[in-house]
């Protein structure tokens, strides 16, 4: 695995995870959450999950989810990581990690300094603190909106294990990179043509991208 670890979110078809796959992404995002233009049912999970299957790091991510929804969603997909990107406090997250045995990155939204201090309270529990933009209060979904962050809150930012979200793209992950200092980056709407549907090029050109950095 390269000492930059890029996770290409929001993938929903066989076409779009084999370009994560082909051009070396570490790990492949599949949301469970019907708002979001990329939502997945469990049949695709299925079929995404078997084609993704020791050739790359499989990521569910969910918001607000319950056991009985996490279960159905590790039946079906059995990924390596639970990524908890809903309003899931400190003792949530625990829980889940005790009641599923799966490493878990807790999204973080991030507007302001103090967002970046709330999101200590999840460092000793959570395996990996995802920053993502803070989604506006009447947003319908808690991320993917391709808008990006005052990168300067995680200069020097205190997390043993952290990844940067929130407005990434081919052009501009490398600056971002340099700027906060992250080995691990994650991008879903910077490498879409459209709403929702992930571009083959544009993944590439993010991998290349972010290694390069």
């Amino acid at each position: 695995m390269s000492s930059t670890i890029v996770k290409i979110c929001g993938l929903s078809s066989p076409e779009t995870l084999l370009a994560a796959i082909e051009a070396g992404a570490d790990m492949a995002g599949f949301v469970f959450f019907e708002k979001s233009p990329r939502h997945i049912d469990l049949e695709t999970a299925r079929t995404l999950g078997r084609l993704a299957s020791e050739r790359i790091s499989k990521v569910a991510l969910t918001v607000d989810a319950d056991d009985a929804a996490l279960e159905d969603i590790i039946d079906a997909l059995a990924p390596d990581y639970l990524q908890l990107h809903g309003n899931e406090t400190p003792a949530r997250v625990a829980e889940v990690k005790a009641r599923f045995g799966l490493p878990v990155i807790k999204a973080a939204g991030v507007a302001t300094a103090a967002d970046v201090e709330a999101a200590r309270a999840y460092e000793d529990i959570a395996d990996v603190i995802l920053f993502d933009a803070k989604p506006a209060p009447n947003a319908a979904v808690p991320g993917g909106a391709g808008v990006a962050f005052d990168w300067s809150l995680l200069r020097g930012v205190a997390a043993k294990h952290w990844m940067l979200s929130g407005g990434l793209t081919p052009e501009n992950v490398a600056e971002a990179m340099r700027r906060t200092g992250a080995r691990a980056v994650d991008v879903s709407s910077g490498v879409e043509r459209e709403r929702g549907v992930k571009d083959a090029a544009k993944i590439s050109a993010f991998v290349k991208a972010a290694r390069l950095s």
